[in-house]
């Protein structure tokens, strides 16, 4: 199994920035190859906000590139998405993912992040 705790959510105004901060821990951990930020706003899907390979590469939902960015600290087992330039529209349930053979199968409990004025 694979243990995701969520940090750094809140209330920020437009403009603004937050960094969410996910701790991995668990026996599977190991056979983790991509770890990724997802959202969900209310009344809609879940969508992949950004995720980071084993290796480092990183892919970007169009909506943040250019103003997210995810990075990650092997030593720690920790993944960040610093969140730059922040919209209304950034506002939703915020989670962290990690994937076994590409496939999401581990979720933590989600961080809300609100961006209003």
């Amino acid at each position: 199994q694979v243990q995701l705790v969520e940090s750094g959510g809140g209330l920020v105004q437009p403009g603004g920035s937050l960094r969410l901060s996910c701790a991995a821990s668990g026996t599977f951990l190991i056979s983790i190859n991509y770890m990724g930020w997802f959202r969900q706003a209310p009344g809609k899907e879940r969508e992949l906000v950004a995720q980071i390979s084993i290796g480092g590469s990183t892919k970007y939902a169009d909506s943040v590139k250019g103003r997210f960015t995810i990075s990650r600290d092997n030593g720690k087992n920790t993944v960040y998405l610093q969140m730059n330039s922040l919209k209304p529209e950034d506002t939703a349930v915020y989670y962290c993912a990690a994937a076994r053979a590409n496939l999401y199968e581990y979720w933590g409990q989600g961080t809300q992040v609100t961006v209003s004025s």
